[in-house]
């Protein structure tokens, strides 16, 4: 696998690995963070996006792009005043977020290797985030 390939599919795995993490467990990642839904929209599509590429070059399965679509055609549909948001306020208050998070741990099961994926490591949030 080409080392590209494989840093993106790590990538889109941890990202999905937070989204279907359990709701305590999201919002103590998201911490201090200041994110908005909008940029867990964008995170989503972005996801949507490498998978088509490495499903293409056969790193993911066409199911696998299947659920990584429907993540983002969810969080799409988002309603736009809600994307201002606090995405670890939305995440309790959305019953979309329930949605997604089905559908992440649907796409983790289907790893080959069916080992859990720890969230990915927290970061310091970005002196722009807040």
């Amino acid at each position: 696998m080409d080392l590209n390939d494989e840093h993106w599919r790590t990538w889109t795995h941890r990202f999905l690995a937070l989204l279907a993490a359990d709701l305590p467990d999201q919002q103590v990642w998201l911490g201090e963070r200041r994110l908005t839904v909008q940029s867990a929209v964008e995170e989503a599509e972005f996801a949507r996006s490498i998978a088509e590429g490495l499903t293409d070059r056969g790193v993911l399965t066409p199911g696998h792009l299947h659920t990584l679509r429907a993540v983002a055609r969810r969080t799409g549909a988002l309603d736009a005043t809600a994307r201002t948001a606090s995405w670890a306020d939305s995440l309790a208050a959305d019953p979309a977020w329930d949605e997604v998070r089905t559908l992440a741990r649907g796409f983790l099961h289907t790893l080959p290797d069916d080992q859990p994926l720890p969230l990915p490591r927290p970061v310091p949030p970005n002196p722009g985030d807040r």
